[in-house]
Order: structure tokens, then C-alpha cells, then sequence
């Protein structure tokens, strides 16, 4: 399999680890996977959790914490490897999180969680290469003529996230029953048309990376044959020794059943992929009230939210499982056992 190629650097697997949560992939999941040959992302959603004055200034801290996290993830993983971010275009502060990334020299940020329509604005007269998540062509479509037509810019790559993938889902919940469900292979082939047609206006080569349920070599090879460049991963690599997440948050996927994975409505109002534990059933009776506010996401209705989302991915990834959201992808039950990233790949 030939890596991935983004600029003056390549891959050696075409595989990117797939940004995950509040905590999950942080320094040591995302600079291991780099080493070990693919392309590891740091997830910057609420990533300065850990800091002392997360609850008192929860920006400054995350401002801090993407500079320290890129550091550390650069150490394990070598100069010459590629190493991203992925920011979700939800966030309140989402061009101050995607300009610290720049400044901080990251070769390469993934964007979704809405439309990044201004992206290529806070990455002018830089190195950092630019990917937009979308969800069928329509979407790519309306990224891809905005970028050419208000910048002048063409996509360093676009990733393909499809219905299985885990989290926050960019489908309606209707478009997510069985029946109505898009088929992944179906958007791939219609995006990767689509962008044939754009390099070749271009002369620009835009990898174009399929994600959601994706489980081992013979998916990988499956899109590759399809024409995608490569894949993103994240539920297989939580279930490694190098995963940034606690050890019960992990334990969680081993234990976890088919009938346990549940699509829930997020208190940020999109649909989202978990593993039903005891604190989606409680939260599907009775409100938590919510003391505190991060001001993290732009569509949360404090007001009115179940509970802070916040506070429940920090919960389960520090271990408080039961009171804690535990995002999880289409495949989770697959998972028995908790390896090494260096096997995992290899496999």
C-alpha cells in the first residue's frame, strides 16, 4: 500500500488516525501513529482539559495546550512525518484554535463538524495543508467551489466521512435509519469523480480519504480500489496502549455489544454515534443541571441542553464512565483487546 502524500512529506501507510473527543487522541496516540507510518491527529476539542485553569479560562487554556500537545506529538513522532489536527468549525473560538495550529506549525488540520467556509483565510502565507470532512458530493461540491471562487484555493485533500463513523455524524437523523442510509462506497465513487474532474482543471493532486466503519486491510484495499488515496481510523485506535484515553474508557469498548451502540441527539443539536451506557439512560429521563458553561460549541442551548457535553466527555475519558459520554464508532463490538499502535498497524 503507498502512503499518503501532502506537500514535501509522505506517509508510509495510508492511514490517518481519525481525531476523537475531548482527550482521546492527544499527544501520545497521534505522534505514535506518525511514527509507526500514518498520519496521527491531535483532537483540539477542549484539549487544555488537563490544565489548571481549564475552569476558570478554558480558551487561554486550550490556546496553551495545542502548542504543548503539537510539541510532545512531534518528539515521539520525528520532524519528517506528518502529524495534523482536527478542529470541529463548531467550536466558538474556531479561528483562534485553527490560527494557534498555524502558528504552531502543524502540517495539516481536517475540519468538519459544520462548513469550513473560511479555512483557507487563516492559513494564508503558511505550510499547514487543509482538509474539509464532507458527508456526500452536494457537500463537497458547495467546499471545494467556495474555496476556488472566494480564495483561490484548492483543497490539499478532502476526507469522506460516512454514515458508520463515530461521534458527532453530519446526516440528519432520518438519513441514519438502515433503510435510508447512504452507502459510503456510493459517495465515494461520486466525490472521487468529482475531484478527478477538479484536478485536472487544477493541476493540483487532492488525495481524497474515506471514513466511517472502516476495520481492517480488506476495507482499506476495498476504497483504495474505489479511487480514494487512503483511509481515517479512530474507533480501532482507541483500543491501544498508546491511546491518551484512561484505561476504563477503553475497557468500555472491549466490554461493549452490538445492542449497546446507540445514535443519540447531542446537546450541540447534531445527531451522534455512543455507546449507551448508564448515563445516556439516565439523560434520557432527567436534565443534569449545568453549573458551569465552557463556551465551547456555538449551537449549544445551555438553556435548554440535557446536560454539558463538556463535562461528560471529560468525565469518561478521566475514567467516570458512568457519569461520562463514550463516542464510539459503527464497529466497536468488534473490539476484544487492547494492543500496541505499532501491532495495530501492522495488522
Amino acid at each position: 500500500m503507498e502512503g499518503i502524500k501532502l506537500g514535501n512529506k509522505q506517509s508510509k501507510y495510508p492511514i490517518i488516525q481519525g481525531g476523537m473527543g475531548v482527550g482521546v487522541s492527544m499527544h501520545n496516540l497521534a505522534g505514535t501513529v506518525s511514527k509507526e507510518g500514518g498520519i496521527g491527529i491531535i483532537s483540539t476539542a477542549d484539549i487544555g482539559y488537563l490544565e489548571e485553569d481549564f475552569n476558570k479560562n478554558p480558551m487561554k487554556a486550550n490556546l496553551r495546550a495545542i502548542g504543548k500537545e503539537i510539541k510532545k506529538a512531534r518528539e515521539i513522532a520525528g520532524k519528517d512525518k506528518i502529524l495534523g489536527v482536527n478542529v470541529m468549525v463548531a467550536l466558538k473560538n474556531y479561528a483562534e484554535i485553527v490560527k494557534e495550529c498555524v502558528k504552531q506549525k502543524i502540517d495539516l488540520i481536517i475540519s468538519g463538524a459544520g462548513i469550513p467556509k473560511e479555512l483557507p483565510e487563516y492559513v494564508k502565507a503558511s505550510e499547514t495543508k487543509i482538509a474539509p470532512i464532507v458527508y456526500s458530493l452536494r457537500c463537497c461540491k458547495l467546499i471545494v467551489s467556495h474555496w476556488i471562487k472566494k480564495y483561490n484555493y484548492v483543497p490539499d485533500m478532502i476526507v469522506i466521512e460516512g454514515p458508520e463513523a463515530g461521534g458527532h455524524l453530519g446526516f440528519k437523523m432520518e438519513e441514519l435509519e438502515e433503510k435510508a442510509k447512504p452507502k459510503l462506497e456510493d459517495i465515494t465513487v461520486d466525490v472521487v469523480d468529482y475531484i478527478k474532474g477538479v484536478e485536472k482543471e487544477t493541476g493540483k493532486n487532492i488525495p481524497v480519504i474515506v471514513a466511517g466503519g472502516i476495520w481492517d486491510s480488506k476495507d482499506i484495499k476495498r476504497f483504495l480500489g474505489l479511487g480514494a488515496s487512503g483511509v481515517q481510523m479512530a474507533t480501532r485506535f482507541v483500543a491501544t496502549n498508546e491511546c491518551d484515553a484512561s484505561r476504563e474508557f477503553k475497557e468500555a469498548y472491549i466490554q461493549a455489544k452490538e445492542e449497546d451502540i446507540k445514535i443519540i441527539k447531542s446537546p450541540v443539536g447534531m445527531p451522534g454515534r455512543a455507546i449507551c451506557n448508564e448515563f445516556i439512560k439516565k439523560m434520557e429521563k432527567e436534565k443534569c443541571k449545568i453549573e458551569k458553561c465552557y463556551q465551547c460549541i456555538k449551537t449549544c442551548d445551555v438553556a435548554n441542553s440535557p446536560y454539558c457535553i463538556t463535562k461528560a466527555l471529560i468525565n469518561s475519558v478521566k475514567g467516570k464512565i458512568d457519569t461520562g459520554l463514550i463516542f464510539c464508532g459503527s464497529n466497536v463490538s468488534k473490539i476484544k483487546e487492547i494492543v500496541s499502535v505499532h501491532d495495530l498497524m501492522q495488522e
